[in-house]
Protein backbone atom coordinates (compact mmCIF):
# COMPACT_ATOMS: atom_id res chain seq x y z
CA UNK A 1 0.00 0.00 0.00
CA UNK A 2 2.77 2.49 1.18
CA UNK A 3 3.94 1.62 -2.62
CA UNK A 4 1.07 2.98 -4.15
CA UNK A 5 0.65 6.12 -2.01
CA UNK A 6 4.23 6.62 -3.42
CA UNK A 7 3.47 6.71 -6.96
CA UNK A 8 0.59 8.60 -6.48
CA UNK A 9 2.21 11.58 -4.84
CA UNK A 10 5.41 11.52 -6.58
CA UNK A 11 5.36 15.13 -8.38
CA UNK A 12 7.13 15.71 -12.07
CA UNK A 13 10.66 16.23 -10.54
CA UNK A 14 10.15 13.33 -8.61
CA UNK A 15 8.67 10.67 -11.15
CA UNK A 16 12.02 12.30 -13.61
CA UNK A 17 14.49 11.30 -10.73
CA UNK A 18 12.66 7.27 -10.87
CA UNK A 19 12.80 7.33 -14.29
CA UNK A 20 16.84 8.19 -14.20
CA UNK A 21 16.83 5.22 -11.69
CA UNK A 22 15.17 2.89 -13.17
CA UNK A 23 17.52 3.54 -16.36
CA UNK A 24 20.74 3.46 -14.66
CA UNK A 25 19.17 0.12 -12.22
CA UNK A 26 18.27 -1.69 -15.32
CA UNK A 27 21.40 -0.76 -17.95
CA UNK A 28 23.88 -1.67 -14.94
CA UNK A 29 22.15 -4.76 -14.50
CA UNK A 30 22.28 -6.23 -17.47
CA UNK A 31 25.71 -4.73 -18.28
CA UNK A 32 26.24 -7.32 -15.68
CA UNK A 33 24.39 -10.29 -16.44
CA UNK A 34 25.52 -9.36 -20.01
CA UNK A 35 29.14 -9.66 -18.75
CA UNK A 36 28.78 -13.23 -17.84
CA UNK A 37 27.06 -14.57 -20.72
CA UNK A 38 29.87 -12.84 -22.87
CA UNK A 39 32.51 -14.11 -20.90
CA UNK A 40 31.55 -17.39 -21.24
CA UNK A 41 31.49 -17.58 -25.33
CA UNK A 42 34.47 -15.50 -25.39
CA UNK A 43 36.36 -18.40 -23.22
CA UNK A 44 34.33 -20.92 -25.66
CA UNK A 45 35.94 -19.87 -28.54
CA UNK A 46 39.43 -19.43 -27.02
CA UNK A 47 40.44 -22.26 -24.90
CA UNK A 48 37.23 -24.25 -23.57
CA UNK A 49 37.67 -26.62 -26.76
CA UNK A 50 41.47 -27.25 -25.18
CA UNK A 51 40.64 -27.33 -21.62
CA UNK A 52 37.11 -29.42 -21.25
CA UNK A 53 37.39 -31.38 -24.66
CA UNK A 54 41.23 -32.02 -25.07
CA UNK A 55 41.29 -35.68 -26.58
CA UNK A 56 39.56 -34.10 -30.17
CA UNK A 57 41.19 -32.87 -32.83
CA UNK A 58 40.75 -28.82 -33.12
CA UNK A 59 37.65 -28.66 -35.39
CA UNK A 60 35.77 -31.23 -33.08
CA UNK A 61 37.04 -29.35 -29.72
CA UNK A 62 35.49 -26.67 -31.07
CA UNK A 63 31.80 -27.51 -32.14
CA UNK A 64 31.92 -29.49 -28.91
CA UNK A 65 32.80 -26.32 -26.85
CA UNK A 66 30.24 -24.13 -28.66
CA UNK A 67 27.85 -27.11 -28.02
CA UNK A 68 28.07 -25.90 -24.09
CA UNK A 69 27.96 -22.69 -24.99
CA UNK A 70 24.62 -23.59 -27.14
CA UNK A 71 22.94 -24.93 -23.63
CA UNK A 72 22.32 -21.24 -22.03
CA UNK A 73 20.52 -20.48 -25.26
CA UNK A 74 18.21 -23.62 -24.53
CA UNK A 75 17.94 -21.88 -21.13
CA UNK A 76 16.95 -18.12 -21.94
CA UNK A 77 13.32 -19.22 -23.06
CA UNK A 78 13.46 -21.61 -19.73
CA UNK A 79 14.25 -18.44 -17.73
CA UNK A 80 11.50 -16.08 -20.19
CA UNK A 81 8.57 -18.67 -19.07
CA UNK A 82 9.59 -18.84 -15.20
CA UNK A 83 10.57 -15.21 -14.83
CA UNK A 84 7.93 -13.51 -17.24
CA UNK A 85 4.98 -15.57 -14.72
CA UNK A 86 6.46 -13.77 -11.73
CA UNK A 87 7.05 -10.70 -13.38
CA UNK A 88 3.89 -10.55 -14.36
CA UNK A 89 2.51 -11.85 -11.08
CA UNK A 90 4.33 -10.18 -8.36
CA UNK A 91 6.37 -7.10 -10.17
CA UNK A 92 9.26 -6.34 -12.41
CA UNK A 93 11.43 -5.01 -9.44
CA UNK A 94 11.48 -8.39 -7.58
CA UNK A 95 11.64 -10.45 -10.36
CA UNK A 96 14.51 -8.69 -11.57
CA UNK A 97 16.44 -8.93 -8.59
CA UNK A 98 16.04 -12.96 -8.87
CA UNK A 99 17.58 -13.02 -12.59
CA UNK A 100 20.46 -11.06 -11.19
CA UNK A 101 21.32 -13.66 -8.21
CA UNK A 102 20.74 -16.69 -10.65
CA UNK A 103 22.99 -15.69 -13.22
CA UNK A 104 25.78 -14.22 -10.73
CA UNK A 105 25.99 -17.03 -9.16
CA UNK A 106 26.20 -19.60 -11.84
CA UNK A 107 29.28 -17.26 -13.21
CA UNK A 108 30.93 -17.34 -9.92
CA UNK A 109 30.69 -21.24 -9.69
CA UNK A 110 32.42 -21.71 -13.57
CA UNK A 111 35.59 -20.23 -11.59
CA UNK A 112 36.19 -23.58 -9.95
CA UNK A 113 34.74 -26.35 -12.73
CA UNK A 114 37.40 -28.78 -12.69
CA UNK A 115 38.83 -29.47 -16.12
CA UNK A 116 39.51 -32.55 -18.05
CA UNK A 117 42.93 -33.38 -16.54
CA UNK A 118 41.10 -33.23 -13.05
CA UNK A 119 38.12 -35.05 -13.54
CA UNK A 120 37.66 -36.00 -17.03
CA UNK A 121 34.34 -35.05 -18.79
CA UNK A 122 32.72 -34.53 -15.61
CA UNK A 123 34.36 -30.99 -15.75
CA UNK A 124 32.15 -30.44 -18.98
CA UNK A 125 29.08 -32.11 -17.54
CA UNK A 126 29.47 -29.45 -14.80
CA UNK A 127 29.94 -26.72 -16.77
CA UNK A 128 27.43 -27.34 -19.05
CA UNK A 129 24.82 -27.68 -15.81
CA UNK A 130 26.04 -23.95 -14.61
CA UNK A 131 25.87 -22.51 -18.29
CA UNK A 132 22.10 -23.55 -18.86
CA UNK A 133 22.00 -21.85 -15.42
CA UNK A 134 23.55 -19.13 -16.79
CA UNK A 135 20.63 -19.04 -19.62
CA UNK A 136 18.15 -18.81 -17.11
CA UNK A 137 18.81 -15.96 -15.16
CA UNK A 138 19.40 -14.04 -18.37
CA UNK A 139 16.25 -15.29 -19.89
CA UNK A 140 14.39 -13.60 -17.33
CA UNK A 141 16.45 -10.82 -17.17
CA UNK A 142 15.82 -8.68 -20.47
CA UNK A 143 12.00 -8.31 -20.30
CA UNK A 144 11.94 -7.20 -16.60
CA UNK A 145 15.15 -4.30 -17.77
CA UNK A 146 13.40 -3.38 -20.79
CA UNK A 147 9.81 -2.83 -18.85
CA UNK A 148 11.47 -1.58 -15.55
CA UNK A 149 12.92 1.58 -18.24
CA UNK A 150 9.93 1.75 -20.49
CA UNK A 151 7.16 1.80 -17.91
CA UNK A 152 8.39 4.79 -15.83
CA UNK A 153 8.42 6.63 -19.46
CA UNK A 154 5.70 9.12 -19.45
CA UNK A 155 6.46 10.77 -22.84
CA UNK A 156 5.28 8.62 -25.54
CA UNK A 157 8.08 10.10 -28.09
CA UNK A 158 10.90 9.21 -26.02
CA UNK A 159 10.18 5.12 -25.54
CA UNK A 160 12.64 3.86 -27.84
CA UNK A 161 15.59 5.64 -26.63
CA UNK A 162 14.50 4.61 -23.03
CA UNK A 163 13.77 1.19 -23.77
CA UNK A 164 16.91 0.99 -25.87
CA UNK A 165 19.27 1.93 -22.78
CA UNK A 166 19.06 -1.79 -21.49
CA UNK A 167 20.10 -2.80 -25.03
CA UNK A 168 22.97 -0.53 -23.84
CA UNK A 169 24.09 -3.15 -21.29
CA UNK A 170 25.26 -5.41 -24.03
CA UNK A 171 28.05 -3.97 -25.48
CA UNK A 172 28.81 -2.66 -21.87
CA UNK A 173 29.05 -6.49 -21.47
CA UNK A 174 30.67 -7.37 -24.15
CA UNK A 175 33.42 -4.86 -23.50
CA UNK A 176 33.99 -6.16 -20.09
CA UNK A 177 34.06 -9.43 -20.87
CA UNK A 178 36.46 -9.07 -23.29
CA UNK A 179 38.21 -6.16 -21.55
CA UNK A 180 38.75 -9.00 -18.28
CA UNK A 181 40.13 -11.86 -20.77
CA UNK A 182 42.48 -9.68 -22.66
CA UNK A 183 44.14 -8.27 -19.19
CA UNK A 184 44.58 -11.62 -17.78
CA UNK A 185 45.48 -13.27 -21.46
CA UNK A 186 48.76 -11.32 -20.81
CA UNK A 187 49.96 -13.71 -17.58
CA UNK A 188 53.24 -15.33 -19.21
CA UNK A 189 53.84 -18.60 -20.39
CA UNK A 190 50.84 -21.11 -19.61
CA UNK A 191 49.37 -19.36 -16.94
CA UNK A 192 46.14 -18.14 -18.58
CA UNK A 193 45.26 -21.49 -19.83
CA UNK A 194 45.77 -23.23 -16.55
CA UNK A 195 44.54 -20.51 -13.91
CA UNK A 196 44.02 -16.82 -15.38
CA UNK A 197 41.07 -17.60 -17.20
CA UNK A 198 39.33 -18.40 -14.00
CA UNK A 199 39.58 -14.99 -12.64
CA UNK A 200 37.41 -12.87 -14.77
CA UNK A 201 34.48 -15.38 -13.65
CA UNK A 202 35.26 -15.11 -10.02
CA UNK A 203 35.01 -11.31 -10.24
CA UNK A 204 31.24 -11.64 -11.38
CA UNK A 205 30.33 -12.09 -7.56
CA UNK A 206 31.11 -8.32 -6.90
CA UNK A 207 29.52 -6.96 -10.23
CA UNK A 208 26.70 -8.81 -9.16
CA UNK A 209 26.77 -7.17 -5.30
CA UNK A 210 26.77 -3.71 -6.89
CA UNK A 211 23.81 -4.71 -9.31
CA UNK A 212 21.87 -5.79 -6.11
CA UNK A 213 22.73 -2.40 -4.28
CA UNK A 214 21.13 -0.60 -7.15
CA UNK A 215 18.13 -2.83 -8.11
CA UNK A 216 17.09 -2.37 -4.33
CA UNK A 217 16.65 1.14 -4.43
CA UNK A 218 14.34 1.59 -7.76
CA UNK A 219 10.72 1.92 -7.16
CA UNK A 220 8.14 -0.85 -8.72
CA UNK A 221 7.04 0.38 -12.17
CA UNK A 222 3.52 2.79 -12.33
CA UNK A 223 1.99 0.39 -14.78
CA UNK A 224 2.47 -2.69 -12.71
CA UNK A 225 0.92 -0.50 -9.86
CA UNK A 226 -2.01 0.55 -11.75
CA UNK A 227 -2.14 -3.44 -12.64
CA UNK A 228 -2.44 -3.87 -8.94
CA UNK A 229 -4.62 -1.10 -7.95
CA UNK A 230 -6.97 -2.69 -10.67
CA UNK A 231 -6.48 -5.88 -9.66
CA UNK A 232 -5.49 -7.21 -13.45
CA UNK A 233 -2.66 -9.52 -12.62
CA UNK A 234 -3.30 -12.63 -14.16
CA UNK A 235 -3.37 -16.38 -12.43
CA UNK A 236 -1.74 -18.10 -15.68
CA UNK A 237 -0.04 -15.06 -17.40
CA UNK A 238 2.35 -17.55 -19.49
CA UNK A 239 -0.91 -19.51 -20.82
CA UNK A 240 -2.74 -15.98 -21.40
CA UNK A 241 -0.17 -14.89 -23.83
CA UNK A 242 -0.33 -17.59 -25.69
CA UNK A 243 -3.95 -17.23 -25.91
CA UNK A 244 -3.85 -12.93 -26.58
CA UNK A 245 -0.73 -12.77 -28.10
CA UNK A 246 0.37 -15.69 -30.45
CA UNK A 247 1.26 -13.89 -33.07
CA UNK A 248 3.64 -11.05 -31.24
CA UNK A 249 5.58 -13.89 -29.68
CA UNK A 250 6.95 -15.98 -32.91
CA UNK A 251 7.06 -12.73 -35.10
CA UNK A 252 9.20 -11.10 -32.22
CA UNK A 253 11.50 -14.29 -32.20
CA UNK A 254 11.94 -14.41 -36.49
CA UNK A 255 12.38 -10.56 -36.35
CA UNK A 256 15.39 -11.25 -33.95
CA UNK A 257 16.87 -13.71 -36.51
CA UNK A 258 18.91 -11.43 -38.36
CA UNK A 259 20.19 -9.64 -35.20
CA UNK A 260 20.91 -12.70 -33.03
CA UNK A 261 23.08 -14.82 -35.72
CA UNK A 262 25.31 -12.18 -36.90
CA UNK A 263 25.77 -11.08 -33.47
CA UNK A 264 27.86 -14.31 -32.30
CA UNK A 265 29.20 -15.12 -35.69
CA UNK A 266 30.67 -11.61 -34.95
CA UNK A 267 31.91 -11.94 -31.12
CA UNK A 268 31.88 -15.37 -30.42
CA UNK A 269 32.45 -17.50 -33.34
CA UNK A 270 35.18 -14.81 -35.08
CA UNK A 271 37.69 -15.59 -31.98
CA UNK A 272 37.31 -19.70 -33.17
CA UNK A 273 37.79 -18.22 -36.75
CA UNK A 274 40.35 -15.40 -36.63
CA UNK A 275 42.80 -16.89 -34.25
CA UNK A 276 42.13 -20.66 -34.71
CA UNK A 277 42.04 -21.11 -38.48
CA UNK A 278 43.33 -18.00 -39.63
CA UNK A 279 46.18 -17.78 -36.95
CA UNK A 280 45.89 -14.11 -36.12
CA UNK A 281 46.76 -12.08 -32.62
CA UNK A 282 44.17 -13.28 -29.87
CA UNK A 283 44.80 -9.72 -28.73
CA UNK A 284 44.01 -8.00 -31.92
CA UNK A 285 40.80 -10.14 -32.35
CA UNK A 286 40.07 -9.21 -28.49
CA UNK A 287 41.28 -5.30 -28.80
CA UNK A 288 38.60 -5.23 -32.46
CA UNK A 289 35.71 -6.59 -30.35
CA UNK A 290 36.55 -4.39 -27.86
CA UNK A 291 36.19 -1.47 -29.79
CA UNK A 292 32.97 -2.74 -32.08
CA UNK A 293 31.42 -2.50 -28.68
CA UNK A 294 32.30 0.78 -27.82
CA UNK A 295 30.81 2.31 -31.19
CA UNK A 296 27.84 0.47 -30.16
CA UNK A 297 27.74 2.87 -26.73
CA UNK A 298 26.49 5.17 -29.72
CA UNK A 299 25.04 3.37 -31.96
CA UNK A 300 22.31 1.85 -30.33
CA UNK A 301 20.35 4.50 -28.38
CA UNK A 302 20.85 6.66 -31.47
CA UNK A 303 18.95 3.89 -33.55
CA UNK A 304 16.61 4.01 -30.67
CA UNK A 305 15.65 7.52 -30.58
CA UNK A 306 15.45 7.50 -34.91
CA UNK A 307 12.78 5.04 -34.40
CA UNK A 308 10.77 7.13 -32.13
CA UNK A 309 11.33 9.69 -35.14
CA UNK A 310 10.26 7.17 -38.40
CA UNK A 311 9.19 4.14 -36.33
CA UNK A 312 10.05 0.87 -35.01
CA UNK A 313 9.39 -1.21 -37.61
CA UNK A 314 10.56 1.24 -40.41
CA UNK A 315 13.98 0.96 -38.30
CA UNK A 316 14.16 -2.24 -37.98
CA UNK A 317 13.70 -2.92 -41.82
CA UNK A 318 16.53 -0.81 -42.68
CA UNK A 319 18.91 -2.74 -39.88
CA UNK A 320 17.77 -6.15 -41.20
CA UNK A 321 18.73 -5.05 -44.94
CA UNK A 322 21.80 -3.72 -44.12
CA UNK A 323 23.00 -6.35 -42.15
CA UNK A 324 21.91 -9.08 -45.21
CA UNK A 325 24.22 -7.02 -47.49
CA UNK A 326 27.09 -6.55 -44.67
CA UNK A 327 27.75 -10.00 -44.00
CA UNK A 328 29.59 -10.47 -47.77
CA UNK A 329 32.04 -7.43 -46.66
CA UNK A 330 32.63 -8.41 -43.63
CA UNK A 331 33.59 -11.90 -44.64
CA UNK A 332 35.18 -10.85 -47.71
CA UNK A 333 37.67 -8.78 -44.97
CA UNK A 334 38.73 -11.08 -42.31
CA UNK A 335 39.39 -13.63 -45.43
CA UNK A 336 42.26 -11.21 -46.31
CA UNK A 337 43.85 -11.74 -43.25
CA UNK A 338 44.98 -8.53 -43.28
CA UNK A 339 45.39 -7.10 -39.89
CA UNK A 340 43.99 -3.61 -40.68
CA UNK A 341 40.73 -5.17 -42.69
CA UNK A 342 40.26 -7.59 -40.30
CA UNK A 343 40.74 -4.87 -37.42
CA UNK A 344 38.27 -2.86 -39.60
CA UNK A 345 35.78 -5.37 -40.46
CA UNK A 346 35.18 -6.38 -36.89
CA UNK A 347 34.33 -2.84 -35.79
CA UNK A 348 31.85 -2.18 -38.09
CA UNK A 349 30.21 -5.39 -37.90
CA UNK A 350 27.99 -4.53 -34.63
CA UNK A 351 26.49 -0.81 -36.42
CA UNK A 352 23.83 -2.98 -38.68
CA UNK A 353 23.17 -5.03 -35.85
CA UNK A 354 22.64 -2.08 -33.47
CA UNK A 355 20.31 -0.65 -35.98
CA UNK A 356 17.76 -3.35 -35.14
CA UNK A 357 18.75 -3.67 -31.63
CA UNK A 358 18.15 -0.02 -30.96
CA UNK A 359 14.79 0.15 -31.67
CA UNK A 360 13.74 -4.17 -30.75
CA UNK A 361 13.31 -3.82 -27.14
CA UNK A 362 10.46 -0.72 -27.44
CA UNK A 363 8.84 -3.05 -30.87
CA UNK A 364 8.46 -6.09 -28.84
CA UNK A 365 7.03 -4.81 -25.68
CA UNK A 366 4.80 -2.16 -26.73
CA UNK A 367 3.15 -5.38 -28.89
CA UNK A 368 2.22 -7.20 -25.76
CA UNK A 369 -0.88 -5.60 -23.57
CA UNK A 370 0.38 -4.41 -19.96
CA UNK A 371 -0.43 -7.48 -17.53
CA UNK A 372 0.97 -9.88 -19.94
CA UNK A 373 4.17 -8.00 -21.29
CA UNK A 374 6.59 -9.37 -19.33
CA UNK A 375 5.85 -12.98 -20.10
CA UNK A 376 4.94 -11.92 -23.77
CA UNK A 377 7.88 -9.90 -24.38
CA UNK A 378 10.20 -12.05 -22.84
CA UNK A 379 9.07 -15.38 -24.50
CA UNK A 380 9.15 -13.71 -27.94
CA UNK A 381 12.71 -12.43 -27.12
CA UNK A 382 14.22 -15.60 -25.51
CA UNK A 383 13.11 -17.96 -28.64
CA UNK A 384 14.95 -16.51 -30.55
CA UNK A 385 18.23 -18.08 -28.33
CA UNK A 386 17.22 -21.28 -29.89
CA UNK A 387 16.88 -20.58 -33.12
CA UNK A 388 19.43 -18.17 -33.94
CA UNK A 389 21.85 -16.89 -31.08
CA UNK A 390 22.41 -20.56 -30.03
CA UNK A 391 23.16 -22.55 -33.53
CA UNK A 392 24.90 -19.64 -35.06
CA UNK A 393 28.62 -20.21 -33.85
CA UNK A 394 27.96 -24.38 -34.21
CA UNK A 395 26.66 -23.28 -38.14
CA UNK A 396 29.49 -21.21 -38.52
CA UNK A 397 31.99 -23.55 -37.81
CA UNK A 398 30.00 -26.38 -40.02
CA UNK A 399 29.36 -24.14 -42.33
CA UNK A 400 33.63 -23.65 -42.75
CA UNK A 401 34.09 -26.91 -41.93
CA UNK A 402 32.53 -27.76 -45.48
CA UNK A 403 33.27 -25.30 -48.08
CA UNK A 404 36.16 -24.25 -46.35
CA UNK A 405 35.19 -20.37 -47.02
CA UNK A 406 33.22 -17.19 -45.16
CA UNK A 407 31.23 -16.84 -48.28
CA UNK A 408 29.14 -19.75 -47.14
CA UNK A 409 28.72 -18.00 -43.76
CA UNK A 410 27.55 -14.60 -45.67
CA UNK A 411 25.00 -16.95 -47.46
CA UNK A 412 23.60 -17.98 -44.24
CA UNK A 413 23.76 -14.04 -43.01
CA UNK A 414 22.13 -12.79 -45.75
CA UNK A 415 19.21 -15.72 -45.37
CA UNK A 416 18.71 -14.69 -41.73
CA UNK A 417 18.25 -11.48 -42.83
CA UNK A 418 15.53 -12.34 -45.05
CA UNK A 419 13.87 -14.16 -42.28
CA UNK A 420 13.79 -11.24 -39.87
CA UNK A 421 12.39 -8.87 -42.94
CA UNK A 422 9.55 -11.04 -43.48
CA UNK A 423 8.92 -11.18 -39.83
CA UNK A 424 9.24 -7.41 -39.11
CA UNK A 425 6.83 -6.11 -41.95
CA UNK A 426 4.04 -8.39 -40.52
CA UNK A 427 5.09 -7.02 -36.94
CA UNK A 428 2.77 -4.62 -35.09
CA UNK A 429 4.35 -1.31 -34.42
CA UNK A 430 3.01 0.72 -31.56
CA UNK A 431 5.33 4.08 -31.85
CA UNK A 432 3.66 6.71 -30.20
CA UNK A 433 0.68 4.94 -28.60
CA UNK A 434 -0.35 4.46 -25.17
CA UNK A 435 1.10 1.58 -23.62
CA UNK A 436 -0.51 1.92 -20.33
CA UNK A 437 -3.98 0.85 -21.39
CA UNK A 438 -5.17 -2.54 -21.74
CA UNK A 439 -5.69 -3.07 -25.57
CA UNK A 440 -6.36 -6.63 -26.32
CA UNK A 441 -9.99 -6.94 -24.71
Amino acid sequence: MATAVTHATLSASDHSAQLRKAVIASTIGTAIEWYDFFLYGTAAGLIFGKLFFPGSDPLTATLLSFGTYFIGFVGRPIGAAIFGHYGDRIGRKATLIATLLCMGIATFLIAFVPTYSSIGIWGAVILTILRMIQGIGVGGEWGGSVLLSMEWSRTQGQRGLVASWPQFGVPCGLFLANLAVLAFSQLSGDQFATWGWRIPFALSIILVGVGLWIRLGILETPVFQQLLNKKKIEKAPIIEVFKKHPKQIFLSAFLRVSEQAPFYIFTAFIFAYAVGTLHMSRDLILIAVLVASCVSFVTIPLSGHISDRIGRRKMYLIGAATTGLFGFLYFGMVDTAIPSAVFIAIVLSLIPHDMQYGPQAALIAEAFTPRLRYSGASLGYQLAAIIAGGPAPIIATALFAAYHSGYAISIYIAACAVVSLVAAAFMPDYTGKDISVEYDD
